[in-house]
C-alpha cells in the first residue's frame, strides 16, 4: 500500500477461536484487506499440541500474504512452525535470554510494559519492538490512554519501535498513530465480524492514510 511505509502500520492479534479452519479463513480474508505488517498468535487455552497445529497451518497463510508471522509465547512451537517471531510476555531476564537464543534469526519482541519503570528495563535488552497493552486487552472502543500515554512517551525517545494495543473501534487506530507509534495492533475491531474481516483492514488503512502523522525520512 502507497505510503504506508512512512506511517503507523497495522499488526493484527488472533482472536480465541476455537475452530482452526475458522480462523484460517478469517486469517486469510483480513490479509485480502490491506496492509499488514504481522500478525501475532496467541495459545489462548489450548493445549500446547493443539497451539503446534493451530501454528503450524497459520503461519503459511500469513507468510504467503507476505506479513511476518509471531508465536505469542512459545519459542518451540515457533521454530518449528517456522514462524518469524516471538512475542514475548516474561520478565526482562527471561526475554534477555530469548533473544541470546533467537536473535536476529527471528524477531523477538515485548510485552509485560504495565509502566515506564518496566519499559526501561526491558528497553536494555534491546527486543525488536515494544508492546503497550495486553493481546487481548481490548475491551473498550477507544485504545486505553494508559498504553496511549507510554507509547507517546516511548515514541519520544526511545529509537525501539513500539506497538499499542489499540480499541474494539477501528477509530482508535488514528488516536495511537496520533503518539508517533509505527505500529497499531488491533483484534475484535478486525475479527469481531469475521465475514467483515477485510472490510475493517481496509477501513483501518484507510483512516491511517488519512490521518496518520508521517515519519521523518
Amino acid at each position: 500500500m502507497a505510503g504506508a511505509d512512512n506511517r503507523c502500520r497495522l499488526v493484527l492479534v488472533i482472536p480465541d477461536i476455537a475452530e482452526p479452519s475458522i480462523a484460517l479463513k478469517a486469517v486469510e480474508d483480513a490479509l485480502r484487506g490491506g496492509d499488514v505488517a504481522s500478525v501475532i498468535v496467541p495459545q489462548y487455552g489450548m493445549s500446547d499440541r493443539d497451539f503446534q497445529d493451530y501454528a503450524e497451518k497459520l503461519v503459511p497463510v500469513i507468510q504467503d500474504a507476505g506479513v511476518a508471522a509471531l508465536i505469542a509465547g512459545d519459542s518451540r512451537v515457533a521454530g518449528r512452525a517456522r514462524a518469524d517471531g516471538l512475542h514475548i510476555e516474561a520478565d526482562a531476564e527471561a526475554l534477555a535470554d530469548a533473544i541470546e537464543k533467537h536473535a536476529p534469526k527471528m524477531i523477538v519482541g515485548s510485552g509485560n510494559m504495565p509502566d515506564r519503570h518496566h519499559a526501561l528495563e526491558i528497553g536494555e535488552c534491546n527486543p525488536d519492538y515494544a508492546f503497550f497493552g495486553k493481546l487481548d486487552g481490548d475491551i473498550r472502543p477507544e485504545a486505553h490512554p494508559k498504553n496511549v500515554a507510554l507509547g507517546e512517551w516511548w515514541a519520544s525517545m526511545v529509537e525501539i519501535p513500539c506497538i499499542v494495543m489499540g480499541g474494539t473501534s477501528i477509530d482508535s487506530v488514528v488516536t495511537v498513530a496520533e503518539t508517533g507509534a509505527e505500529f497499531v495492533a488491533l483484534r475484535t475491531a478486525i475479527f469481531g465480524d469475521l465475514a467483515a474481516a477485510a472490510r475493517a483492514v481496509a477501513e483501518a488503512n484507510a483512516l491511517l492514510d488519512e490521518k496518520a502523522p508521517r515519519f521523518d525520512d
